[in-house]
């Protein structure tokens, strides 16, 4: 078996457009003693494997980043790994800006015309610039007093992201548990667990007295520690090793699982995850991760 494999995934704009940027990695790898393997192509023109062996992971990753960075115009997105155990059984995921594409805090925020004040504080909090318990208690005080069902308002803004219900199904009908951990709000992620098929939702609860918010979320509050401790119980109970585990997130409160997990992928993240976090997607979907794990088309269940 090779050491290593890298997958280059293109997004929609560079479908087609991949040929020469296989052919500059193949190049790479030869100079650089990595013996690549033939392409695999596990979509045509839209996802390509290059197996490899005689090279470390992180050398060629360092290696493969600036051969894609030579092609600016290609929006394609790079995964250098361990080519065995590639297919995970556990996908643990963020849901705020990464399984959809909202955040929910400031969706309630644009109801009572808070908007821009507490997307500030979402972004600060994302970035790991504050602390995320304290911002997460200060935007949720600006929501007393609200009525309940201004609560069903929003989450009928919920945008799944592209790929969301693709990924959960194609994972899940391969023996995956997928599990949703948010910082977020149960009222909401029960209903995206529900429209996705996860296995289990956890997140924050929001405390309610006589149909109005009362400011306040029920402790324990779902923290980045929470996150970690998620992804090791359930796998742990499910008889998982870490390595066969799948994290996804976007925010600096995800970090720490994304770390641990077997293949941790930061999604349209920010800046403060994206450096630190080598697995990225930056341009494509959610069927990304699936390309990531080695999946072919059609093996994929599109949804």
């Amino acid at each position: 078996m090779p050491d290593g494999v890298l997958t280059l995934i293109a997004a929609d704009p560079a479908r087609g457009q991949l040929d020469a940027v296989v052919a500059a990695l193949l190049a790479m790898l030869e100079k650089s003693v990595g013996n690549p393997g033939v392409p695999e192509w596990l979509a045509p023109g839209i996802a390509c494997d290059i197996a490899f062996s005689g090279l470390s992971i992180d050398r060629a990753y360092l290696e493969a980043r600036k051969i894609l960075a030579a092609f600016p115009a290609v929006a394609a997105d790079l995964v250098v790994q361990p080519a065995d155990g590639r297919r995970k059984r556990l996908l643990v995921a963020d849901m705020e800006s990464t399984i959809i594409e909202n955040e929910m805090l400031d969706e309630l925020a644009e109801l009572l015309g808070l908007r821009a004040a507490v997307a500030e504080i979402t972004r600060q909090a994302m970035n790991g610039e504050i602390d995320f318990v304290a911002a997460l208690e200060a935007r949720v005080a600006l929501l007393e007093d609200m009525p309940a069902e201004r609560l069903d308002e929003a989450a009928a803004r919920i945008r799944i992201t592209p790929g969301a219900a693709t990924l959960v199904a194609t994972m899940r009908r391969h023996g995956a548990y997928a599990a949703l951990v948010s910082g977020g709000f149960t009222v909401f992620t029960a209903r995206v667990r529900g429209a996705l098929g996860f296995d289990c939702d956890i997140a924050n609860v929001l405390t309610l007295v006589e149909g109005r918010l009362v400011g306040t979320v029920r402790p324990p509050i779902v923290t980045r520690e929470t996150k970690l401790a998620t992804l090791r119980r359930l796998a742990a109970e499910r008889g998982v090793p870490l390595s066969a585990t799948l994290a996804v997130g976007d925010g600096a409160n995800d970090i720490p699982m994304l770390e641990a997990a077997g293949l941790g992928i930061a999604f349209h993240a920010k800046p403060a995850v994206t450096h630190q976090i080598r697995a990225r997607i930056d341009h494509g979907d959610l069927t990304a991760l699936l390309y990531a794990q080695g999946y072919r088309a059609e093996d994929i269940d599109w949804r």
